[in-house]
């Protein structure tokens, strides 16, 4: 079969590799299509921690049921699924807490095994959700993201009446837009220092945004809450030096999430966080948030194809990596089609 691998820090192409196999329940599913990630990205740039070389990459996918174990129930072949990209143990202390998404033995498909960059792909039966009838295998491969979104604002724990901020336009961003906008929250305000995103943020859903190379961001929210701040910050912008303006622009009793990934340090004022009794979280990948967001696919309330700006087929993959790389103000999510070879 054919599949896209990293063999080494800015080494990738397609090869021709061996079927996976099915292990004791596992089920075999052939790739229908695969969305290409900002992360995906870090991998080949050699800026993930925890991939191992080489490695066939891709955590958004869906696809078709073509085979299962003997011990596998509530799946059969032929069936359309998506796959959650996050295996944890079961045993250790968050997944005895419910937070399986930061298992002290997490594995995720594109980065510690094989992922959806591929033909077939086997995957455990637990990571494995059918899909509603009115839910398209398009839609399906791009649940991920949106659960990334769905899990950093349920995070948050919004209310009715708060007011969202967004830091950062790019994929990450507009998913929290469109989910935001599809919970009931009412404004959603977006900044970004790139127009076209912004144009695309309000598209997608949001009230207000704040191109901060023209306006100061701390400054137009205040004038724009009369002085009060606000409520709930989503930081998809991953900037460390950000959170000090993030922190002043919260109001009293705010929420912050936190997605970034970078190692270098932040200020953080503590009176800042006392003085308001702030609450600042983490949030990672995504806790079987998957449903969630298929129920909102299914309901018509969310429309993942809004998110793609382009599609390439498995063999015009490096394409798609480069226009990403050169292009990043005109493309949202790339959507790779498996095909025939």
């Amino acid at each position: 079969m054919k599949a896209f691998q990293v063999k080494n820090v800015n080494e990738y192409n397609l090869i021709d590799t061996e079927m996976p196999e099915v292990a004791a329940g596992e089920v075999m599913i052939k790739t229908s299509f695969a969305g290409i990630c900002g992360s995906d990205l870090h991998i080949i740039h050699g800026q993930n921690p925890f991939v191992q070389f080489p490695r066939v990459t891709g955590h958004e996918f869906s696809g078709v049921v073509t085979a299962l174990a003997d011990d596998v129930e509530g799946l059969a072949v032929g069936d359309r699924v998506c796959v959650d990209p996050v295996i944890s143990c079961g045993t250790c202390y968050p997944c005895r807490a419910g937070r399986h998404n930061v298992c002290m033995n997490m594995q995720v498909f594109g980065v510690h095994r094989n992922g959806g960059f591929s033909q077939f792909t086997s995957a455990p039966a637990s990571n494995v959700i059918k899909l509603p009838d009115n839910v398209t295998l398009e839609q399906a491969a791009l649940v991920e993201p949106y659960s990334i979104a769905m899990n950093v604002l349920s995070r948050m724990n919004p209310i009715d009446g708060d007011t969202l901020l967004i830091y950062g336009a790019g994929v990450i961003g507009l998913t929290i837009v469109q989910v935001a906008k599809a919970i009931g929250i009412e404004r959603i305000i977006v900044t970004d220092i790139v127009a076209e995103r912004l144009e695309t943020a309000k598209a997608l859903g949001a009230t207000d945004t704040i191109n901060s190379r023209e306006q100061n961001v701390e400054d137009t929210v205040r004038e724009w809450t009369n002085g009060e701040g606000v409520p709930l910050i989503a930081d998809a912008a991953c900037i460390p030096a950000l959170l000090p303006e993030i922190l002043r622009i919260a109001c009293p009793a705010g929420r912050v999430g936190l997605l970034g990934f970078s190692s270098a340090p932040s200020d953080l004022s503590q009176i800042e966080v006392i003085k308001k009794e702030l609450t600042l979280v983490g949030s990672r990948l995504n806790n079987r948030r998957f449903p969630q967001v298929l129920e909102l696919i299914a309901s018509g309330q969310l429309d993942p194809l809004k998110l793609i700006s382009h599609r390439v087929a498995l063999n015009e993959m490096p394409d798609g990596i480069q226009l990403m790389e050169k292009h990043p103000e005109i493309t949202r999510k790339v959507l790779v089609t498996m095909g025939e070879y």
